[in-house]
């Protein structure tokens, strides 16, 4: 459970702004969405290689 203490004179935008980049750290919502359908392991290894590569070849791109 996320506790978010509310600080006095601090508005409620700024409480719950807090409580958003709480959730968002745990990975709560990213982990349901990944649930909602199966994908088999080597399909998962073969996108997480795939972005990594991606990744890479950005960063290479902005270095070089």
């Amino acid at each position: 459970m996320i506790i978010v203490n509310v600080k006095e004179n601090e508005s409620i935008d700024r409480a719950l702004k807090r409580f958003k980049k709480k959730f968002e750290r745990t990975g709560v919502l990213k982990e349901l969405r990944g649930r909602t359908h199966f994908v088999k392991p080597s399909v998962q290894r073969r996108t997480v290689k795939l972005k990594a590569a991606y990744r890479q070849k950005m960063y290479a791109k902005e270095n070089y």
